[in-house]
Order: C-alpha cells, then sequence, then structure tokens
C-alpha cells in the first residue's frame, strides 16, 4: 500500500514523505490514527504544501541545531504539578507539558512528538530529558518536577 506521511513516524519518515508499507498496518493503524492519507495522484500534489510546512517548523540545518542545543542544555526547566503527600503526582507529566516548561524557562519552541522522556513521570525529583533536534542532534536537559 502506497501512502503520504502527514506525521513523523519513527522508523518510516517525515511528513511529506511517499512510504510503501504492509495493507494492514497502512488500513489499520497510520489511516485511522491520522499518521498518514492514502496516495493518489491529487494527494502527491499536496506533498509540497506538506513539505513547506515542515520545513518552516524544522530546524533549518546542522549548525542551527547546534545552537539551540547549546541554548536548551544551559536551562534550569522546572515544572509545577500537583502532587500528594509522599511526592507522588496526580496524573503523570505529559511531553506537552514539557515543552511548555522548557519555553517557560525561555528556551525555543520545541515538537512534543520529538521528546524523550524516561518512562512515566509519576512522582517529584530530577529527571533526565532528550530531544531529537536533528537526525545528527539529540539535546539532553534535566527536568526538576516540583509540587505546586
Amino acid at each position: 500500500m502506497k501512502i503520504i506521511l502527514t506525521q513523523e513516524v519513527s522508523g518510516l519518515g517525515a511528513p511529506g514523505d511517499i512510504v510503501e508499507v504492509k495493507d494492514g498496518y497502512g488500513r489499520n493503524f497510520l489511516l485511522p490514527q491520522g499518521f498518514a492519507i492514502a496516495w493518489t495522484k491529487g494527494a502527491e500534489k499536496q506533498v509540497t504544501v506538506i513539505k513547506r510546512a515542515r520545513s518552516a517548523r524544522e530546524i533549518r540545518d546542522l549548525g542551527h541545531a547546534n545552537e539551540v542545543k547549546a541554548q536548551i542544555e544551559g536551562l534550569k526547566v522546572s515544572l509545577k504539578a500537583r502532587a500528594g503527600d509522599g511526592g507522588r503526582l496526580f496524573g503523570s507529566v505529559t511531553p506537552a507539558e514539557v515543552v511548555d516548561a522548557v519555553k517557560a524557562a525561555g528556551g525555543p519552541a520545541l515538537d512534543r512528538r520529538r521528546l524523550e522522556l524516561p518512562g512515566h513521570i509519576k512522582s517529584i525529583g530530577h529527571y533526565p530529558v532528550s530531544i531529537k533536534l536533528h537526525p545528527e542532534v539529540t539535546a539532553k536537559f534535566d527536568l526538576n518536577v516540583v509540587q505546586g
């Protein structure tokens, strides 16, 4: 089955890529989740629009990725979360909340889908977080979850 990716799928491709996948994977997962659209000649013309939108949000090149990495690694990122006795959170910390905390700390706007959390964050403490800025550049920073 030939499909056009609308979002980044790890191990498969980036938005705007035209890829060949097994029928079941495309029909039962990628299409219903909105990660891809079925390939047609008309849809192929939309690829340029998808790629243009991706290039506007994406880190431009390796040099720019290294600048953003230096900026992120110099930040002290703190996130306030509701917690009960013993430091256990009500719920867990989501990637969107981490991206908002980075922006509040003076960092750049990041894509939450490129964030790699160390499992589920369900208690107060320090956690190492990494973000893939470029295929060759990964920035790492400490996230401090405090009771708020």
